[in-house]
Formats: structure tokens, sequence, C-alpha cells
């Protein structure tokens, strides 16, 4: 017997795919969150509240390192047997923790229909992404022709709202993403100062920098300095 597996980000697309599958009566026998440690503690609560609301338990996997541990501790072989320390942040093109990440879920969904919430407007991905063309994957957001903008106002119509993270963020999962946009950045820098401090101790440990050309103290150094403009209008 097929059973049925869904990936839970948080976020608000997969919020939206799980709570219509449930008032669709989709078949749902088991709901995987990938906690990183690196989640908004938002978003966490979020979890919690879903999880109250629809009366089922959603699973909380996590690795069997810290990601933190992964990010400036962990022993890695470079190709030419270099030995460095830790991944270090992620690149377009290197997303180690995502690819940690997506493993762990399709390791827990296999054998299962995998059910994944991206929106009918970022169907793109799926195409141009061997990743998720994957047989078991399954996207309703797709066959629903539901949108980015579809999936918030159906979490907010039913009272989820984050505490306001959408109000600041287009992704609302790992606070310290390096492939966030720079207005993001400032948004963490003005809003959630206590992420901000961990976020530069993540990077005085790290190797190498925040963004590939920037360290997190010089983006600190910026907004400083807009704040100053600001407050005396010069």
């Amino acid at each position: 017997m097929t059973r049925h597996s869904v990936s839970f980000s948080g976020g608000k697309d997969s919020t939206a795919m799980l709570l219509r599958m449930l008032e669709l009566n989709m078949p749902v026998d088991q709901i995987l969150f990938f906690d990183t440690g690196w989640e908004f503690p938002q978003l966490l609560e979020h979890v919690d509240k879903v999880e109250r609301y629809i009366g089922r338990e959603i699973t909380r996997l996590k690795y069997k390192q810290s990601f933190d541990h992964m990010l400036s501790e962990h022993i890695v072989n470079a190709r030419n047997g270099e030995k460095k320390t830790g991944y270090g942040w992620a690149r377009p093109n290197s997303r180690w923790c995502t690819r940690l990440k997506l493993n762990m879920l399709k390791q827990k969904a296999q054998g299962c229909l995998e059910y994944i919430g991206i929106a009918a407007d970022e169907a793109g991905r799926i195409e141009s992404s061997a990743e998720l063309q994957r047989p078991n994957a399954r996207y309703p957001l797709v066959d629903w022709g539901w949108t980015e903008a579809d999936c918030l106002a159906c979490c907010y119509e039913k009272g989820f709202d984050w505490s306001g993270l959408y109000h600041h963020f287009k992704r609302v999962s790992c606070f310290c993403c390096p492939l966030q946009r720079e207005s993001e950045l400032r948004a963490l820098y003005l809003y959630y100062p206590k992420l901000w401090k961990r976020l530069e101790v993540m990077d005085a440990r790290t190797r190498g920098t925040f963004k590939e050309d920037r360290s997190i103290e010089s983006f600190r150094l910026q907004f400083e300095w807009e704040q100053l403009q600001i407050t005396f209008n010069f």
C-alpha cells in the first residue's frame, strides 16, 4: 500500500499545501519537518501552531551533527586532498546545507509519494532541477494553480502570520542564509538583533566570508551608517 509523505518546511507554500490537502481529505501518512537549528524562532512557533491546528503529529528531523558544526568544524576533504575545517557558507553552486536537508527528507520518505510545496508561479524550478523531477514527487500547488500570493493569503485567512516574518522576508526558514537579499539582511539587523548577533558570531568562526565578497561585519558597518544618516538627516 502506497504511503503519502508531506515535506513541510513551515513556510507559506508548504503550509497552504498541507492545510488544503487535509481539507480535501487527501491521504497524509506522515508530515516531515527538518530542523536545521537555524530557523527563525517564529517559524518554529508556527510549526507548533500548525500541529495544534490540524491535530496531527509533525515529525521533526535533525541531522546527526548540528549544522553549526558542519558549517565551521566538520573536516572536509577537498578534491586536491587538502583538508578544510567546515563546509563554510553556502554558495549558489554549493548549497551543502540544502543537500543534507533534502537527502534526509528523501530517506524518510523512501517508498512514499512525496508532496512538495512549490507554488505554481515557481514551477520552473521543477523543470530545471533533476532533484525535483523524481517519479515519486508530487506538486499539488502546481496542479491547483496556486501562486505564492495565493498561499500566503490562504495562511493569513486561517490565522497563520509567522509573527510578521513575511513583512520583511521572502523566505522564512534559515535566518542566516547567505543567499538572501541585502534588504533582508537589513531587516534582520534592524528588527531581529539577537539573531543578527548570532550571525556575527557564526561568521567570525567560519572560514571565508558570509558572501563571496563581503563579511557580516561590512554589512553591519553599512547598516549602522545608514541609521546615522536617518537619525541626523545627512
